[in-house]
């Protein structure tokens, strides 16, 4: 039936053009953002998901930084201990010289005073953003430095931090405020040879760090033209206990240079793949999309045209009232 009042082709044929330009407005939303859900009302499941994953990928940036941090720290306490060794290594050398017989005791005594120098040099220069893990002047010690190595979320939602621990008052060497928490600075008692077939313990030290030396009992490794080779033996034992707790904390240090390596890149392999799935959850396909795009255009124009000739149509009545 044709009618004046209601034209069901045009109502039919606005009805399709509508849909389409929806259709195109939303093809060209995703081409233009490159996102298939971009907003909770494209899919707010998706977009819940994809909103939590970024926030949890932020935060391991975050993690991957700390990480650097912690690896930059660690590797300057590990470079200060290593130069530490190879000078007491050295200072071994020169008290091993000294036990031969005729020799100059104070001259090889001038060359320990600058060992012990580059010692204390090298144990106040091994500092990072401010953290010195060998040199310490609080009262309370050195403790346990934390280093974040990671970010988790569990299945039920919560959320909690990694850390890698170590324990610096195993590295200190020179400790100001108490120079018993010091490798260099506290006494080391060994069994030193005192006459024939006997010993004694005595303990002796490094590194005078100040006064509050004195208090550990122990005697400084020094020499002197009277400095017997008994003395010289126990000084010897002391610089070799000295040197093995050194290469003990040298290799923790070292092993936990490794885990970092290992974490910074688990944590960066982590963030690749959680890229991945936000984006395969939220990720317009670009070609799918101007695909898609390239018919609905099409679409468009033959919708015009339908709408065109069911107004044309409405014309062709009011052409039969002319005549």
């Amino acid at each position: 039936m044709a009618s004046i009042i209601t034209n069901v082709g045009a109502l039919s044929a606005l009805q399709t053009l509508r849909q389409t330009n929806k259709d195109m407005e939303t093809t060209q939303s995703r081409i233009s953002s490159g996102y298939r859900v971009e907003t909770a009302a494209d899919n707010a499941a998706y977009w819940s998901i994809a909103t939590t994953m970024r926030s949890d990928r932020k935060a391991l940036s975050t993690v991957e930084d700390a990480l650097g941090l912690g690896a930059a720290k660690v590797d300057t306490a590990y470079t200060g201990l290593e130069a530490a060794i190879a000078v007491v290594d050295e200072i071994k050398s020169k008290i091993t010289a000294a036990s031969e017989p005729g020799v100059d005791k104070t001259k090889i005594d001038k060359e320990l005073s600058q060992l012990k120098s580059q010692l204390a040099s090298i144990a106040e220069s091994a500092s990072f953003s401010g953290e010195n893990w060998l040199y310490n002047t609080a009262t309370t010690g050195a403790g346990t430095k934390d280093i974040v190595a990671s970010f988790n979320r569990a299945p039920d939602g919560g959320i909690s931090l990694t850390t890698l621990k170590f324990d610096a008052s195993a590295s200190v060497l020179i400790d100001k405020s108490n120079a018993s928490r010091g490798l260099l600075t506290r006494g080391w008692p060994v069994s030193q040879p005192n006459g024939a077939g006997t010993t004694a313990t005595v303990s002796y030290y490094l590194v005078n760090a100040n006064s509050n030396v004195a208090a550990t009992g122990g005697l400084e490794i020094k020499l002197t033209t009277t400095t017997s080779a008994d003395s010289l033996a126990g000084m010897l034992l002391a610089v070799e206990t000295m040197l093995q707790r050194l290469t003990d904390s040298a290799s923790t240090l070292g092993a936990i240079t490794k885990r970092i390596d290992m974490q910074e890149s688990f944590v960066a392999s982590l963030t690749d793949v959680i890229d991945k799935g936000i984006g395969r959850l939220v990720d317009a396909d670009m070609n799918e999309e101007s695909t898609r795009l390239k018919a609905l255009q099409t679409q468009q124009q033959l919708g015009i045209q339908a709408l065109q000739i069911a107004n044309t149509n409405a014309e062709n009545i009011l052409q039969l009232f002319r005549q």
